[in-house]
């Protein structure tokens, strides 16, 4: 076995075996000591290499210091790229290899999956890609170029759920379990404090203010600090949750995975638990998201009276005209300030002459 080496305390490369177990009469033997290590967790996965790894950091960097992006939206560019790169390449093609057929069969597929709106954000970030590309002379020709559906601001009101069926849904979780309690303290938050999901994964135990009954949040898209007033029944379930649904260790953020390796969430398992407990409730709740749980929150002040510069502050709009979409969906208060139509009797004498 020669000079490799091997370090338990770190685990084991699949570099080492590579170098290891080398000859062909040793391959039975290094899939035994395969299942062993992956059985003890002390197998090291090494991700095969990227060809457009040191393209996608410089895009990245371009996207944080250059257009000043937040940490989720430049999440999702990166995201939107690797896929471009994966599904519109041939198996080991170089960047230059890439046409404007292909990209145009990547929106294609894309369109089947995905709604009108959501396509139109893809497109955009394909676009951003695509620019960036031929700006740093990877590609020699413009694939920027891509028609996408029109989709127009306000289209489609936001999607609220009635305040009883938030409650329903709440009440469904089963907190017997670890996992129980986290997911019902996260969405406990959305719905009464209408936070995003990127700010649920950004909370910290030290967000918590005990004493001053206080949460302290960071607004990703607004890059701003929010301090929220903490209901009694809130910290409860904090309290609850910190006792018997989180994992120790040392990881700071107040909401981790439950499943090995612990550590911080990412806002997709935000949709991804939201979408398994409405599954799991039994509720009439096919075709939302968790976002929902947020709309709900913003019409629920709405009806209180709660004026929309708040509502705004609250949910950390940039202006005035976000928050107003959720007055279309206030009709008892349309009601109220329609206008009488006026009414006309003709007779049926004057219908005969």
């Amino acid at each position: 076995m020669g000079a490799a080496r091997l370090d338990c305390d770190t685990g084991v490369s699949e570099r080492f075996f590579s170098q290891a177990f080398s000859s062909t009469s040793l391959q039975g033997t290094r899939c035994a000591v395969v299942r062993f290590l992956t059985v003890r967790r002390l197998l090291v996965r090494e991700p095969a290499p990227d060809p457009f790894s040191s393209l996608l950091d410089r895009y990245k960097r371009h996207l944080s210091e250059v257009r000043g992006l937040s940490s989720a939206t430049l999440e999702q560019h990166i995201a939107t790229a690797k896929s471009l790169l994966a599904h519109a390449l041939p198996a080991d093609a170089p960047l230059q290899a890439l046409s404007a057929a292909a990209v145009e069969r990547f929106v294609i597929t894309a369109a089947r999956r995905i709604k009108r709106q959501t396509l139109q954000h893809v497109v955009a970030r394909l676009r951003a890609f695509l620019r960036f590309c031929f700006d740093q002379g990877e590609v020699q020709e413009r694939l920027d170029v891509i028609d996408a559906p029109r989709a127009y601001r306000g289209e489609l009101p936001p999607r609220a759920l009635a305040w009883p069926l938030v409650q329903r849904l709440l009440r469904s979780i089963d907190r017997s379990s670890r996992l129980g309690w986290r997911d019902y303290a996260i969405l406990h938050l959305m719905a009464h404090y209408g936070l995003r999901p990127s700010e649920i994964i950004t909370l910290t135990l030290g967000s918590i203010d005990w004493e001053n009954k206080t949460l302290h949040v960071k607004q990703c898209k607004t890059r701003s600090d929010l301090i929220l007033p903490v209901a009694d029944q809130t910290l409860r379930i904090l309290r609850h949750y910190l006792r018997r649904g989180r994992p120790g260790g040392k990881h700071p953020e107040l909401f981790l995975r439950a499943s090995t390796p612990v550590g911080p969430l990412t806002h997709y398992a935000i949709g991804d638990l939201y979408q398994k407990r409405a599954g799991q409730s039994g509720l009439p709740l096919q075709g939302t998201s968790s976002y929902c749980l947020r709309h709900s929150f913003a019409m629920r002040l709405l009806d209180r009276g709660v004026g929309v510069k708040v509502i705004g502050d609250l949910l950390g709009h940039h202006t005035l005209e976000s928050t107003c979409v959720y007055l279309r969906l206030e009709t008892g208060a349309l009601r109220e300030v329609a206008l009488a139509l006026p009414t006309a009797t003709i007779g049926l004498e004057e219908d005969a002459r």
